[in-house]
């Protein structure tokens, strides 16, 4: 088992920033790949970003590639995800989630095994 713990999430002005932290513990040797996912009031969980523990490999939605940055600190076994530039549209829930996966499987949130209990992000205009 693996567990995510998600921390960093707030209210903020639009144009400010967050830093959403999500901290792995246990069999983390189990997954390659960590991913953050949002999700809206009455909206589908949807794809932000994922990244590889090994070689830091990394992917984004459209929705917020040049704002959003994701990273990992192997030693702690912490990814983070840098947000700039917020917009009231980022208004979600942001959940980290783990698993073992190929790259073709990074934006489907149905492989991933291992999920956070969510960390709530406000953005007001």
């Amino acid at each position: 088992q693996v567990q995510l713990v998600e921390s960093g999430g707030g209210l903020v002005q639009a144009g400010g920033s967050l830093r959403l932290s999500c901290a792995a513990s246990g069999r983390t040797a189990s997954t390659n790949t960590m991913g953050w996912y949002r999700q809206a009031s009455g909206q589908e969980r949807e794809f932000v970003a994922t990244i590889t523990w090994s070689g830091g490999r990394t992917y984004y939605a459209d929705s917020v590639k040049g704002r959003f940055t994701i990273s990992r600190d192997n030693a702690k076994n912490t990814v983070y995800l840098q947000m700039n530039s917020l917009q009231p549209e980022d208004t979600a829930v942001y959940y980290c989630a783990a698993a073992w996966l190929s790259s073709t499987s990074w934006t489907n949130r149905y492989e991933y095994d291992y999920w956070g209990q969510g960390t709530q992000v406000n953005v007001y205009s």
